[in-house]
């Protein structure tokens, strides 16, 4: 099969959809790998490492796009590359269809290309190993991200999230227990604030309580708990998922203005749309803006920011899946993993995942079906 890995283009995104060593694990087994000039430079590895590992350097993405049965990225397309998609082309990196422009869901379907969503890969246990990584990252980078802007030159209340003695501590509560909430916890707690987490999953909460020994305070997510929580908290992670689909707006305009001005909200959900209201996707160039006098950092690519970091870890967990596509072809590989049939998002011009074809309008067609052309 023929890979290629063009250079990411969203704004300050420096991650690379993949490293050396998985080029090498593809041009071992015979594969061909083309890698977009200088598409590595911002994870720090350059062209020289990918030449090493058998990669041909390609000058421009669109030769990249034109040549590839299989495209390896990081982001999802965005407008400038809605052309460059091939009919029937796989595309194999993170997607979220139902909180992203609905022209790439439109352009994908008239495509006929085949989405395969790392944020939907999905095992037996239910858990999402492909998200795990960049959940991991953008949670701990929430609460980074979170004490800056309650800095008061960055618009905040000037409020030091660890505090110091005779003065209090930094609150922060914390909207859903999973690994973003797990991790953004550990941050905050490490750097001294008084967290609070809330979750619907009892069994999670009983889990996060023996995590943290007592350290913060776990709440089952209700109306009203939200409320005294966000009400009272200089800081606001909004860290809810709903595999493939919309987050649920569980944070109201009406409750953000009644938090006090200067208080600082941090969505890592809104890449699936958010939820939080008043939130709205931004990028690294202008990553804040103000509704009802609280700050709110809505990046929807957070990890792009510290890319050695994220990109090594997700090509950690990507590697084993894009050389089985690789392998055995597309239909083969879907058909022997039941992990990979969940990441099918769309194939043959049909929307194959339930949520996102519930939250944007379209007919579900199952991917067993799809690939059978039942």
């Amino acid at each position: 099969m023929i890979v290629g890995v063009p250079k990411e283009i969203k704004t300050r995104e420096y991650r690379v959809g993949m490293v050396p060593a998985g080029v090498r694990a593809l041009t071992s087994a015979g594969h061909t790998v083309l890698v977009e000039t200088n598409a590595g430079v911002g994870s720090g590895i350059p062209d020289s490492e990918y030449q090493r590992v058998g990669a041909q350097l390609i000058a421009s993405a669109d030769e990249v796009w034109k040549r590839a049965e299989m495209i390896v990225k990081v982001k999802e397309p965005i407008a400038p590359e809605y052309e460059r998609i091939q009919p029937g082309q796989i595309i194999y990196t993170y997607f979220h269809l139902a909180g992203v422009d609905p022209e790439l869901t439109k352009t994908l379907v008239k495509k006929k290309a085949a989405a395969v969503a790392y944020e939907t890969l999905q095992l037996d246990d239910g858990s999402l190993p492909l998200l795990k990584p960049m959940s991991e990252v953008a949670g701990k980078m929430a609460i980074q991200v979170g004490a800056a802007s309650l800095e008061k030159a960055h618009g905040g209340k000037g409020i030091l999230l660890g505090g110091v003695p005779g003065v209090r501590r930094g609150r922060v509560t914390i909207i859903g227990g999973g690994v973003v909430g797990l991790c953004a916890a550990k941050v905050a707690v490490g750097m001294g604030a008084e967290v609070t987490i809330l979750d619907v999953n009892l069994e999670r909460l009983t889990y996060l309580d023996d995590v943290f020994l007592g350290r913060v305070s776990v709440l089952a997510s209700d109306t009203e708990s939200i409320a005294t929580s966000v009400r009272e908290a200089d800081l606001v992670v909004g860290a809810v998922l709903i595999p493939g689909g919309k987050a649920p707006k569980l944070v109201s305009e009406a409750l953000i203005s009644e938090m006090t001005p200067g208080a600082v909200v941090v969505d890592v959900a809104v890449d699936q749309g958010g939820c939080i209201e008043t939130c709205k996707p931004t990028t690294h160039d202008n990553p804040t803006f103000v509704v009802h006098g609280v700050v709110h950092y809505c990046v929807a690519n957070m990890p792009g920011a510290v890319p050695q970091t994220s990109t090594y870890a997700l090509t950690n967990t990507t590697r084993p899946y894009s050389r089985k596509i690789a392998d055995l072809g597309l239909v083969e590989a879907v058909k022997a993993d039941r992990a990979l049939a969940r990441a099918m998002n769309t194939y043959n011009g049909h929307v194959t995942y339930e949520a996102v074809a519930k939250d944007l309008g379209y007919d579900y067609r199952p991917i067993l079906d799809a690939l059978s052309g039942k």
